[in-house]
């Protein structure tokens, strides 16, 4: 029996309340021994420990801010669908004019405000579907699934250079103020997010490289057999392909007006592409 990928997709789609849980779930412990059990009570010792206490507690509620914005933003937006009755100008097979390129474009939802089933339906720009953020990643959604990873990976950062202090007295001699449960909390605490810092920094990286070179997860194994990419527009303008022209909206996860006007790849039907290789593809 063939595995039918939409299936699959669709399957992992029913796991959605519970990641999302978990994700709440996780932040949640983190909040407490951060803030409740740790840095919180740390503001009235004075000194230099209410000045590194305050320091944390300002850059971790600003930094879990934009991960709850980044995470839900790609959560609840639609990566992207092709039209129902839509098909290409050009055949890409036969060379041929479509006839029916008028529906769908024109006038026609692209699917942008329908709810997101995914099963069997084309994703524009489809880069994979993930399970922690219970959606396709697509044209529409792909800078605020990278800027979730970004400031994941800067939160589990900050998360765990805090504690590093606390988990290496658990093995020496060192003072730990708390009960047993603050104790525990506060060593999963750490392995968790050093394990997630570890994790998304590879991850992180596998997406900037595919980024600069405007390439999808998907797309980067059709570019192993054609090293010629012809949506390689250079590291700059591939950059702005996904985080848009605007560099005030680069670091949030929104577009601004301006950038949805000019960035053809939100319409999700014209790519750029090298005019240099389009020629040598023509020959």
């Amino acid at each position: 029996m063939a595995w039918n990928v939409f299936k699959f997709c669709t399957a992992l789609r029913a796991l959605g309340s519970i990641m999302i849980v978990l994700v709440l779930g996780i932040i949640g412990v983190t909040y407490y021994v951060i803030v409740v059990a740790n840095y919180g009570p740390a503001l009235f010792h004075g000194g230099l420990d209410s000045f590194v206490a305050f320091f944390v507690l300002v850059l971790f509620h600003s930094l879990l801010v934009m991960l709850l914005w980044s995470y839900f933003t790609t959560v609840l937006t639609d990566p992207g669908g092709v039209p129902p009755n839509w098909k290409p100008s050009i055949d890409e097979e036969s060379g041929d004019a479509d006839p029916l390129v008028g529906l769908g474009y024109e006038g026609t939802d692209l699917g942008l405000n329908q709810p997101a089933t995914f099963g069997g339906r084309c994703i524009l720009k489809m880069d994979h579907h993930c399970v922690w953020v219970v959606n396709c990643v697509g044209a529409l959604n792909y800078k605020y699934f990278l800027l979730f990873l970004f400031y994941t990976f800067l939160l589990t950062t900050l998360v765990t250079l805090s504690l590093l202090r606390l988990f290496i007295a658990f093995f020496t001699d060192g003072v730990i103020n708390g009960t047993s449960g603050t104790l525990v909390a506060t060593f999963v605490t750490f392995v968790l997010n050093l394990s997630f810092a570890l994790s998304i920094m590879g991850f992180l990286v596998m997406h900037i490289s595919l980024v600069l070179g405007n390439t999808t997860t998907i797309e980067a194994f059709e570019k192993k057999t054609n090293p010629k990419w012809r949506y390689d527009l250079g590291r700059r303008k591939n950059f702005e392909q996904v985080f848009g022209v605007d560099k005030r909206c680069w670091f949030i996860p929104a577009y601004s007006e301006e950038d949805w006007e000019r960035m053809p790849v939100l319409r999700g039907f014209d790519y750029p592409t090298r005019p240099d290789l389009d020629e040598l593809q023509q020959l």
